[in-house]
């Protein structure tokens, strides 16, 4: 949920009057629209940051076999393509969803002049189109048409098309939340009608000795759990929200490691199989995070757009089915760790154990240009009544660096329990 507080539909007029002459009847702030200009400078050191280790492990740490190398580089061109086309694409969505009156205005600056602006909603449509795009392309260079991941891979695409149209159904129609609840079950079905992995888990070592068993299969079960996580992720991007660039900085520092740590198996093991599997979830990280990088130059701060529920619950459900198809959801977990608390500093407001407001987001201050935290149960509020107010700013740099820092404990986490645990 971005910070933004929408219009009523009352303030706005969609008829025009019959009386006025044609030649006047547009849109001032439609003829005077000018989108601020991508912040690139700030995304080349973002996406230095967070792509040279992946590139660097891919290509000269482990030794890859050379035609999943090509696959993976291939891979990571078109990304490339779609970053260049998403940042032509957002300056004339934003044009056409301003025309239909989607816009809100930015709460964290109310009081001062950039609280009064228009800012576009919704744009995280474009993103989720130019991934899709480049999704499908690239099966062009990769599958062939008996190839045994093909399926999986459409219905992977399927179920993330399937959530941005809903995501933009939200957007458009303000769906309540309990029913946000109940929408990525239904867009995971593809996902899981296709799904043909194994349905088994690995009992931990120090409790083989009392479950009587090294591998359990869940059958169905395992099913239900696949769907439930696609629900937790979809939804704990979209309530860990309310700064500009959050949204979108959570999604691409995940997205770096969930790269990072897939190059690291595949260099580790020998088995063709678990490559297929992590190379799978490479081929969909690399586009969510080339595309969202794109959208973020133009949403960080001072945001010019908001990505709306669009992009949130898309982003949930593109590392969601990368996580289930490349058999790593306990690791991707460990990664949502401040989603995973943000949703449990949120459950008594959701459960409606505890009042709920629409916008749950921090005080500001226009005097001092500070963010204050207020008693709603959230990561960003609880972590301004520990730390103090800040600049909007620098809190969500604060918070990406959290981001960062839960990433590199589930790696130092996964170091030490590395043939103990599993």
């Amino acid at each position: 949920m971005a910070a933004r507080k929408r219009p009523s539909p009352t303030s706005i007029s969609t008829k025009p009057d019959p009386s006025e002459p044609k030649s006047t009847r547009n849109t001032p702030d439609n003829n005077a629209f000018h989108l601020s200009p991508p912040k690139l400078g700030s995304i080349f050191v973002i996406s230095t940051l967070l792509c040279s280790l992946h590139l660097y492990l891919l290509c000269f740490h482990y030794t890859v076999d050379a035609e999943l190398k090509r696959s993976v580089l291939i891979n990571a061109a078109l990304s490339l393509v779609g970053f260049f086309v998403t940042l032509k694409m957002i300056p004339v969505a934003a044009r056409y969803v301003l025309r239909r009156n989607m816009f809100g205005f930015d709460i964290n600056k109310r009081g001062t002049p950039q609280g009064e602006v228009k800012v576009p909603e919704s744009l995280g449509i474009v993103v989720g189109v130019v991934f899709l795009v480049v999704a499908i392309i690239f099966q062009y260079f990769n599958f062939t048409e008996d190839s045994n991941w093909l399926v999986e891979y459409n219905a992977a695409l399927a179920s993330i098309c399937f959530m941005i149209l809903l995501g933009f159904v939200d957007d458009v129609l303000d769906v309540p939340w309990r029913v946000k609840l109940v929408l990525p079950s239904f867009a995971t079905l593809p996902l899981l009608m296709a799904y043909a992995g194994h349905t088994t888990i690995v009992i931990p070592k120090p409790l083989v000795a009392y479950v009587g068993l090294e591998v359990l299969d869940l059958g169905r079960i395992y099913k239900l759990y696949m769907r439930l996580l696609a629900v937790f992720c979809t939804n704990s991007i979209n309530i860990h929200a309310g700064l500009n660039g959050l949204e979108i900085g959570q999604t691409v520092v995940t997205a770096a490691a969930i790269l990072i740590h897939n190059v690291m198996q595949i260099g580790s093991s020998t088995d063709p199989e678990y490559h297929q599997a992590h190379a799978f979830s490479i081929y969909l990280t690399q586009p969510l995070m080339a595309t969202s990088l794109a959208l973020l130059a133009f949403n960080w701060y001072p945001s010019s757009v908001f990505v709306g529920d669009t992009y949130t619950v898309f982003a949930g459900m593109t590392m969601a089915v990368v996580g289930i198809l490349g058999h790593f959801s306990e690791t991707l977990l460990i990664f949502f760790l401040p989603q995973v608390l943000n949703f449990l500093l949120s459950l008594p407001q959701l459960a409606g154990i505890v009042k709920c407001p629409r916008h749950r987001l921090p005080r500001f201050d226009p005097a001092t240009g500070l963010l204050t935290g207020t008693k709603d149960g959230t990561l960003v509020n609880v972590y301004l009544r520990l730390f103090g107010p800040r600049s909007e700013k620098s809190l969500c740099i604060h918070l990406l660096a959290f981001q960062a820092l839960a990433c590199a404990f589930c790696f130092l986490l996964r170091h030490f329990l590395a043939g103990w645990y599993k």
